[in-house]
């Protein structure tokens, strides 16, 4: 399918990758309708970070995945949905994980509703890594069980599963993205890269939590690229498709990156609100992105080294973001 002067849902599209598939949708020529969770203040997220000519174009919808008036609302006229809506926060989701399973399983019902109803042409739903678990065997590839070891990857195990049910049972043009760690220009501090970037950019003692974890980083462009090439392909249709660059890391690895990139050395205090409880805790992940390449043509592009730095240059160009940021923690 040939995207150009299609129109274009993108749920969550606040958010860091959501805003980044928007702003390339919008380049390419796409008609993209922005679905943003409303509040009272009107927030745009990182929408309002988009280049003015980008920002322009966009329709953007307030809204809430729970309800499924409003979401039919956003869905109707649209030829494809990019669904990313979704809570987020592993750590939050141990506090507030039906909240999790209301917006993450629910919301994803309700978008696979409003589809079905309004015969929409693609439908790309967004998964992730965590489902996974710590490797079993590695690299991991799709047929890789699937383990919920916190809140959230549960309920992102069973909006998968539903999505796929949707596919099975009513033949929907139904594609699961699986990405893995995205990182890249925009992220919160939430995120392990940005937090040790600010903090080493602006302290000389950082706070985190383990570094002994391994993680399998994608630049957030070449995620974007998967999320468009797998609505574009034929072939995507009823499959899971893991998006990921192919290599691991520790989260030590990256912390001696930065410090070898920034010529900055900093002590490392631990932060035990940052560690997992043991049993949640994802050793390792390292995505086999065989099927992507076959499927797609798809490829990473940007190395670790090169993403890093431009994540770096970012945060250097808008540290009074990222102060804000923390001051509301």
């Amino acid at each position: 399918m040939d995207l150009i002067g299609k129109k274009v849902l993108v749920t969550g599209a606040a958010g860091f990758v959501g805003s980044h598939l928007v702003e390339e949708l919008v380049r390419l020529g796409v008609i993209v309708r922005a679905f943003v969770k409303y509040n009272s203040k009107g927030g745009l997220g990182n929408l309002k970070k988009l280049p003015k000519d980008i920002f322009d174009k966009l329709e953007i919808i307030g809204g809430d995945l729970r309800d499924i008036e409003g979401v039919k609302k956003a869905v109707e006229s649209c030829d494809v949905i990019f669904h990313l809506g979704a809570l987020i926060s592993i750590p939050y989701s141990y506090e507030n994980p039906r909240g999790f399973i209301e917006t993450n399983v629910m919301g994803t019902l309700n978008i696979l509703e409003a589809a079905k109803e309004f015969s929409v042409k693609k439908i790309v739903i967004t998964s992730t890594s965590e489902v996974y678990g710590t490797a079993l065997y590695e690299p991991i590839d799709e047929k890789h069980p699937l383990q919920a070891q916190s809140p959230y990857a549960a309920s992102k195990i069973a909006a998968d599963k539903i999505a796929e049910s949707f596919y099975r049972s009513f033949n929907m043009p139904i594609a699961i993205i699986r990405p893995f760690n995205v990182y890249g220009p925009r992220q919160s501090t939430r995120a392990i890269i940005p937090t040790i970037i600010y903090q080493a950019l602006t302290k000389d003692k950082i706070k985190l939590g383990s570094l002994t974890p391994k993680r399998d980083f994608t630049y957030v462009k070449d995620t974007v690229r998967g999320y468009i090439k797998i609505a574009e392909s034929e072939n995507s249709i009823g499959e899971t498709i893991n998006i990921g660059f192919g290599e691991t890391v520790s989260m030590g690895d990256i912390v001696e990156t930065i410090k070898s990139i920034l010529e900055k050395d900093f002590e490392i205090e631990t932060d035990e609100s940052r560690i997992r409880p043991e049993k949640s805790e994802v050793r390792l992940l390292i995505c086999d992105n065989k099927k992507a390449k076959e499927l797609l043509g798809w490829k990473p592009k940007v190395s670790l080294i090169e993403g890093l730095k431009q994540v770096i240059n970012y945060i250097k160009d808008n540290l009074h973001d990222y102060k804000s940021e923390e001051n509301l923690k």
